[in-house]
């Protein structure tokens, strides 16, 4: 499922004053949510309201396969103004990006076709490595994805930064991966955002050894192994 947000995306939440925010499982009423705060967040942190052509696109890549594949891996923070942060993930990365590749990314290659080479270089960078994503996904090396299968993203927007929601997110979907029985989590932050490396590793990431990964030297792969005591 492909959803059509462009309206809604476009409606701006005001900032709130508000020192509570509550972890919650996700719920099919948080997505219009969710795509509008993927869309705020996604120039490595930034809000890219402006770059995108399209607004759903960057929550058609990065939020909702994982919502519509494992919504049990899914949850909110909201606070007094409504969902202002989300963590997703795969419990199993392989098998995620296989399904990936037969339900989700077809239909998002017919809607957002591949930009001729000349064209490309013209689009706003988060536009195009979204684009990049549908038509070109990278496949996790077994030498990450085995002994830290499970992979997340997360996003917050300005206003409960700082708060330690972020830890609170990842807490709660770490307990739930152990309880699943994964044995490890990554995820990939790009060089671009010196913040969010910086706030991985203070919760315990750690970078993982090795070059080569992925075709882009630019990008981090920071793990955190879900054995050891929290």
């Amino acid at each position: 499922m492909v959803e059509e947000r462009k309206g809604l995306l476009r409606r701006r939440v005001l900032p709130v004053n508000s020192q509570h925010a509550d972890i919650r499982p996700f719920e099919q009423r948080d997505l219009d949510d969710m795509y509008r705060i993927c869309l705020q967040t996604a120039d490595d942190g930034l809000d890219a309201s402006p770059l995108f052509r399209d607004p759903a696109l960057p929550g058609n890549v990065y939020m909702a396969p994982y919502v519509t594949f494992e919504p049990s891996l899914a949850f909110v923070a909201e606070d007094t103004g409504g969902v202002a942060g989300y963590i997703v993930a795969a419990l199993d990365t392989p098998a995620f990006e296989q399904r990936a590749e037969r339900e989700w990314w077809p239909a998002l290659r017919a809607r957002y076709p591949e930009p001729a080479p000349e064209s490309i270089e013209r689009l706003p960078t988060p536009e195009r490595h979204a684009l990049s994503n549908i038509h070109h996904p990278w496949t996790t090396p077994d030498k990450l994805s085995v002994p830290f299968p499970s992979h997340m993203h997360i996003d917050l927007l300005p206003r409960l930064q700082g708060r330690g929601i972020g830890r609170r997110l990842i807490t709660s979907l770490a307990a739930s991966l152990r309880k699943r029985g994964s044995p490890g989590l990554h995820l990939i932050v790009s060089d671009g955002n010196p913040r969010a490396i910086g706030f991985y590793r203070h919760i315990g990431f750690t970078e993982f050894p090795g070059t080569g990964l992925f075709p882009s030297d630019s990008v981090h792969a920071l793990v955190m192994n879900l054995r050891a005591a929290t």
